[in-house]
C-alpha cells in the first residue's frame, strides 16, 4: 500500500513539471488541468492537408521496396500506388498550407512528381484542383497553389531555436486513412548523406510516421512548423523511429524562388571542396579547426573572382558557419545568383575575409586511399607513373621550378580515386616544394598524416588529397 501511495504521488509530481512545461510552450492543457495537445492542434490540424494524384499509366506498376537499411521515400497510399486502374496511377500524400491569402501548399517534390493531375483536400471537407506554382527535386520540395477563402495557415518557427530534444509533433495522411497526429521529439539537427546528390539539412524524429506522411507537417508544441516530413529509414515500409524532414528555413529559400521563377536558380562559386580533417589541418597548418578546404578554383568562376586560393579554409558564408564541404554546398545553393556575400576565410594560418558575387561551377568533393612504403626512386605512386619534371619544360609550366610529371594513371587506382590525371605536375606536397621525384618520395614517405598534393593542370593550380 505504502509503495502505491508513492506511486500516486510520483505521478502527481510528473503531471504537475509536465502541465508546467507545457504551460511555458503554449497553451496545451484542457480545462480540467490534464496535459494535452488539443488546444495547439486546433490551430494546426486545419492547415494540413491531403494531396492526391493522378498520373497516366501505359501498364502495370509495382511498389518496390529496398532493402533494410535503404531510405525510403513514403508519399503512396498502397491501396491505390501501384495499381493500374483504367489507365491511371494514383498517389497520396499531406501538405502544409504556408500562405492562406495566396493559397500556397508545401509539399514534398516526390508526392507530385510527374502528376496529370494534382487535389487537394482540407480538414472542412472541401476539395480542390491545385495548380504547381514550381517543384525543386534537389530539397525535395514542391510548391502548389489552390483559389479557395477561409484558408489557415501555420506560422514559421526560428529553426535557430530547434534543439535535439525538443518535443515535437507531425500531423499527416498515413496510408491513406486520413489526418492523424504522433508526437516525439528532434532527435537530431543537420542529417545528411541520405542522398549526395541533394541538398540535405535534415531534421530528425522519432515521431512516427509512415506513407502518406510526407509533405505533411512537423510543429513544435506551439503549433508552429519547424518542417516537412520527407523520408524514413526503414525495411518494412512503417515507422522504425528514424524519420526526417526538411527544415523551414531550407522551405523559405526554396519557395521565394518557386514563387518567382518556378524554379530554383541555384547560387554557384566555383572551387572543388573537401571536409577539412585535423590531419589535412595538422598537414596543411591552415590555423581552421573545422570547415571546408579549397582544393581548386575554377577559372573564371566567383572564387576565382573573390581571390580564393588552393589551400583556403572556409569557415562561414556571411553570418552562417560552414562546418564542412556539405555545409557550404548548402549555404551556396540556396543562394541566388549574383548576391554579394562575405566568405570567412583561413589562408596560410590567418584569418581573412573576402567578397564574393555567387556564380560559377557546383562544388565537388573527392576522395582516396593510402600509400604503401616506397624507395626514393620508385616511379609508381599509388598507381601513378611518375618522373622528375624535364628541366626543358619547366618554363612553360606556369612558373614552376621543378617538379614531379604525372605520365599516366591507372584506372580504378587510388590514384585516379584521389584526382590524379596525366599531365598533372606535382610542385607541392603540404605546402612544401618539391623539384625532383626524390624530393617528392622523401615528402610522402611519413605515412602517419594526411599528403595535400599542389597540382598544377592545364595551367590551373589545385589541390588534391591522399589520406
Amino acid at each position: 500500500m505504502k509503495n502505491l501511495v508513492v506511486r500516486l504521488l510520483l505521478i502527481v509530481s510528473m503531471s504537475g513539471a509536465l502541465a508546467a512545461n507545457a504551460s511555458a510552450a503554449g497553451d496545451i492543457l484542457r480545462a480540467n488541468g490534464v496535459p494535452s495537445l488539443a488546444p495547439m492542434l486546433e490551430n494546426v490540424t486545419p492547415a494540413v492537408v491531403i494531396v492526391s494524384t493522378t498520373q497516366s499509366a501505359s501498364g502495370p506498376e509495382s511498389l518496390r521496396f529496398m532493402d533494410e537499411d535503404d531510405l525510403r521515400r513514403f508519399f503512396t497510399d498502397p491501396s491505390a500506388r501501384g495499381q493500374q486502374q483504367r489507365g491511371v496511377v494514383r498517389g497520396m500524400g499531406s501538405g502544409v498550407i504556408v500562405d492562406a491569402d495566396q493559397g500556397y501548399i508545401v509539399t514534398n517534390n516526390h508526392v507530385i512528381a510527374n502528376a496529370d493531375a494534382i487535389n487537394v483536400s482540407l480538414q472542412d471537407g472541401r476539395e480542390f484542383k491545385a495548380s504547381l506554382v514550381g517543384a525543386d527535386p534537389s530539397t525535395d520540395v514542391a510548391l502548389l497553389q489552390i483559389e479557395a477563402d477561409d484558408l489557415m495557415a501555420l506560422d514559421f518557427a526560428d529553426i535557430d531555436r530547434v534543439r535535439v530534444g525538443d518535443y515535437v509533433v507531425a500531423v499527416g495522411n498515413p496510408f491513406g486513412v486520413g489526418q492523424t497526429v504522433t508526437q516525439g521529439i528532434v532527435s537530431a539537427l543537420g542529417r545528411g548523406g541520405l542522398n549526395n546528390e541533394n541538398y540535405e539539412d535534415f531534421i530528425q524524429t522519432d515521431a512516427a510516421i509512415n506513407m502518406g506522411n510526407s509533405g505533411g507537417a512537423l510543429v513544435n508544441l506551439d503549433g508552429e512548423l519547424i518542417g516537412i516530413n520527407t523520408a524514413i529509414i526503414s525495411g518494412s515500409g512503417t515507422s522504425a523511429g528514424i524519420a526526417f524532414a526538411v527544415p523551414v528555413n531550407m522551405i523559405t529559400a526554396v519557395m521565394d524562388q518557386l514563387e518567382q521563377y518556378g524554379e530554383v536558380r541555384r547560387g554557384q562559386l566555383g572551387v572543388q571542396i573537401q571536409d577539412l580533417t585535423s590531419a589535412m589541418d595538422s598537414a596543411l597548418k591552415t590555423g581552421a579547426s573545422k570547415g571546408a578546404l579549397v582544393t581548386s578554383v575554377m577559372p573564371g568562376s566567383a572564387a576565382e573572382q573573390a581571390g580564393l586560393e588552393v589551400s583556403d579554409v572556409i569557415v562561414a558564408v556571411d553570418d552562417q558557419a560552414v562546418e564542412n564541404g556539405r555545409d557550404l554546398r548548402n549555404i551556396i545553393g540556396l543562394m541566388r545568383v549574383n548576391q554579394d556575400v562575405k566568405l570567412h576565410i583561413f589562408r596560410d594560418g590567418k584569418a581573412q575575409t573576402v567578397s564574393a558575387v555567387i556564380g560559377g561551377a557546383e562544388p565537388t568533393v573527392a576522395a582516396n586511399d593510402a600509400q604503401p612504403n616506397r624507395s626514393l626512386s620508385d616511379p609508381v605512386y599509388l598507381g601513378a607513373e611518375l618522373r622528375s619534371l624535364d628541366q626543358n619544360a619547366v618554363a612553360s609550366r606556369n612558373g614552376l621550378h621543378g617538379g614531379v610529371e604525372v605520365l599516366s594513371v591507372e584506372q580504378g587506382s587510388p590514384a585516379w580515386s584521389a584526382g590524379l590525371r596525366p599531365g598533372d605536375v606535382i610542385y607541392e606536397v603540404n605546402r612544401s616544394d618539391v623539384a625532383s621525384l626524390q624530393d617528392f618520395n622523401e615528402a610522402v614517405a611519413d605515412q602517419s598524416q594526411v599528403t595535400a598534393l599542389g597540382v598544377v593542370r592545364d595551367n590551373r593550380r589545385m589541390l588534391v588529397i591522399v589520406s
